[in-house]
């Protein structure tokens, strides 16, 4: 496996535009090799006959319940306990100038 250089670093940092001092680029370094390595790892995997997936989750339906109309709160009731009103309108105290 090829070793991840600082200077590879380097150049990645600044296609990001990131400044990297000695030290971070050689930790980051480190942490894009262990990143490639444990990449390598997974594609000696033998996955046998496994179909692929697209999402881990993918055979899950959905378990909301159904969409289902109902009859809503009394609108009388709501604005009978509204601190203020105007009419069949709730009053807000303003929140911009």
């Amino acid at each position: 496996m090829a070793e991840i250089t600082r200077e590879e670093v380097r150049r990645i940092a600044a296609l990001a535009r990131l400044g990297l001092d000695p030290a971070e680029e050689e930790r980051l370094a480190a942490q894009m090799e262990r990143i490639v390595e444990a990449m390598a790892r997974l594609r000696r995997v033998d996955v046998g006959d496994a179909a692929p997936l697209t999402h881990v989750l993918a055979s899950l339906a959905n378990v909301t319940r159904p969409d289902e109309p109902r009859p809503g709160t009394d609108r009388e009731a709501l604005l009978a306990a509204a601190p203020d009103r105007s009419g069949p309108f709730l009053r807000v105290p303003r929140v911009i100038e």
